[in-house]
């Protein structure tokens, strides 16, 4: 049983685990923030950016901030699906079946570059992703408290990929783009790396547990439970409805998109310190959250437009609700 917290001694704790991610990942604190938020929310984040950007080095900082552990799996063409969730093997010794588990079963599991691997392969977290648990021979198994699944992709490099089918991309609660550091944050880790604080082995002893994977799991009951305003509610319903009329989308986001809003949005407000969500969580949340669900044309695609602007535009011509 985990501790019990209120909303200022859960905002503290995430602080704490926030200043223990920064010992060994320096700067990106969006990144770091969406990390935080799709955890909260007990989801699963897809992270685009090039190679070399410390994503691996981020989730097992948080993984060890929470008192968890984590795993990591590069997805390659030949992943098998018992790859990543295991299977029953038989015991030659005693002559029995046994279960092998996969490296899924971790509090933070990495997909690193997900659409490498074929579509078999990357349907094979959907159970994992949807019900926390994995199934072998018509039993379940379920999965550590908190999961959550970090999966990469490079944003530029596409020969011998599978682009992730639809489905699998809603059961993303959140997309983010991890972008190249400004000069000074990348002088700094250039540095922390010669002093031998850090370097390419990923070291994460610096980060202390602040707390134990029971006792995050008490957060995300916390952040289940806040107030969540019909007027906001309403807000975000009619952000992901306002995508299903877009001529150049050939779909919008579903209704999963709208809970997903709401989802993220409670997270952030404890995030703030608060007990309550606001029309300015939706909106710094809406392109995350929402434009990974949508499907250009390719119409759309030769106007040069992108999901994202999309989004946004209907952000500026979709009237919030006044706090």
């Amino acid at each position: 049983m985990g501790r019990e917290y209120t909303i200022e001694s859960a905002a503290s704790a995430l602080n704490e685990i926030k200043r223990e991610i920064a010992k060994v990942f320096i700067g990106q604190e969006e990144l770091v923030n969406q990390l935080l938020v799709t955890l909260l929310a007990g989801g699963h984040i897809l992270v685009e950016g090039v190679p070399g950007l410390g994503k691996t080095l981020l989730v097992r900082a948080a993984a060890q901030a929470i008192g968890g552990d984590s795993r990591r799996v590069q997805f390659t063409p030949d992943l098998m699906p018992s790859d990543i969730t295991g299977s029953v093997i038989l015991d030659t010794a005693s002559g029995s079946f046994i279960t092998k588990e996969g490296p899924v079963f971790t509090h933070l599991f990495i997909a690193d570059e997900i659409n490498r691997a074929p579509a078999k392969t990357q349907a094979s977290l959907f159970e994992a992703m949807q019900e926390f648990q994995v199934s072998f021979d018509g039993v379940s198994h379920p999965l550590p408290r908190p999961f959550m699944v970090l999966a990469t992709q490079n944003p530029f490099e596409h020969e011998g990929t599978y682009p992730l089918p639809d489905a699998q991309k809603d059961r993303f609660l959140m997309k983010a783009l991890a972008g190249y550091p400004p000069v000074e944050e990348e002088k700094e880790m250039v540095a922390r790396v010669l002093s031998g604080e850090s370097g390419a082995e990923l070291s994460v002893s610096p980060v202390q547990a602040v707390m134990s994977p029971e006792d995050f799991a008490g957060l995300q009951s916390l952040v289940s439970a806040l107030r969540s305003d019909p007027a906001v509610i309403d807000y975000a319903v009619r952000l992901c409805a306002a995508t299903r009329s877009i001529p150049v989308l050939e779909s919008g986001a579903g209704p999963r998109g709208s809970l997903s809003l709401i989802r993220c949005a409670r997270a952030r407000a404890l995030l703030e310190g608060r007990d309550f969500i606001i029309p300015d969580d939706i909106k710094a949340l809406a392109v995350s959250v929402l434009a990974h669900r949508l499907t250009l044309s390719a119409e759309g695609e030769l106007e040069g437009l992108t999901e994202a602007r999309i989004v946004e535009n209907i952000l500026s011509s979709t009237e919030a609700p006044r706090t």
